[in-house]
């Protein structure tokens, strides 16, 4: 497919990833050119998805702004996707490669979790939620690289989307706990002895620090799994997989002696990201 998908609303989400999600719009600008609307178009819609329990107070809110992407997803638009251009490109990438529409409704389902402040019950939950939804995002991407067409990527997806996500949600954990929400599985807290209250009241404990030791290694276990299976990422598709090289420099600022993961963001300088992705680009397979 050498389609290039070049409109005002392309254009649109290629800045709001920009202020959504930085590392992965930077991501896209080591992509085949011909197909980076496309990664914006998908990006974005991820951002948007991913930051709607942001943008309301309480949960039926978000519940109508998700139901407005279920609808436009089943070809019922309410007359409002040309003041969305997100929703605009989205459709346009998602009929010019034949993508599945409902691993989009699957992300979003998933994604009513968001809204609320249930905990998440099991590491197996946890593992099954970044599925559906980062782990989806890199099949996806890879997609449309492959010119539409299944990469036969879906286990390496699958290991990736887990490493991705997990390290974001720990990464997050201040975010969340200020707002009475924890991503971190029930059954891991209680095999460390984690009181969630102590977690809401923004208390570092010996305990809490021990289940995020058993988190990281759950992710480096999963970014094992994507070297394992590397022969996956062909060149054609690689620059879908850029983003898991900022995951082991994040984990390792998640493992600074004092740093709090309660209060502290654990970030790395836009300026080593960029590298970092740069240099991912130039040998991605040896880069994760």
């Amino acid at each position: 497919m050498t389609t290039v998908l070049m409109t005002s609303d392309f254009d649109h989400a290629a800045e709001s990833l920009r202020t959504q999600d930085w590392n992965r719009y930077m991501s896209v600008l080591f992509a085949d050119k011909a197909h980076r609307p496309g990664l914006f178009a998908l990006y974005a819609f991820n951002a948007e998805i991913a930051r709607v329990r942001q943008m309301i107070s309480d949960p039926l809110p978000g519940e109508v702004r998700l139901q407005w992407w279920r609808d436009l997803l089943n070809g019922v638009e309410h007359g409002e996707v040309a003041g969305n251009p997100n929703a605009a490109a989205l459709q346009r990438t998602i009929a010019t490669y034949r993508l599945p529409v409902g691993a989009f409704q699957d992300l979003i389902d998933a994604r009513v979790f968001d809204l609320y402040d249930d905990p998440m019950p099991s590491l197996h939950d946890l593992e099954g939620y970044a599925g559906e939804t980062t782990s989806a995002i890199f099949q996806i991407a890879g997609m449309i690289l492959n010119g539409g067409k299944d990469p036969g990527t879906a286990t390496v997806a699958g290991h990736a989307g887990v490493a991705y996500a997990l390290t974001g949600l720990m990464r997050s954990l201040p975010y969340h706990a200020s707002r009475r929400q924890v991503f971190l599985p029930s059954d891991l807290l209680a095999r460390h002895g984690v009181r969630i209250e102590t977690v809401f009241q923004g208390q570092t404990t010996p305990e809490l620090k021990a289940a995020l030791y058993e988190m990281r290694d759950h992710v480096r276990h999963h970014l094992k799994r994507v070297r394992e299976n590397l022969d996956a990422i062909t060149p054609r598709i690689a620059a879908a997989y850029l983003p898991l090289a900022l995951v082991e420099p994040y984990l390792k600022k998640l493992e600074v002696p004092d740093h709090d993961p309660l209060k502290e963001l654990a970030e790395v300088s836009k300026l080593r990201r960029q590298w970092l992705l740069w240099r991912a680009s130039r040998k991605p397979v040896s880069r994760i």
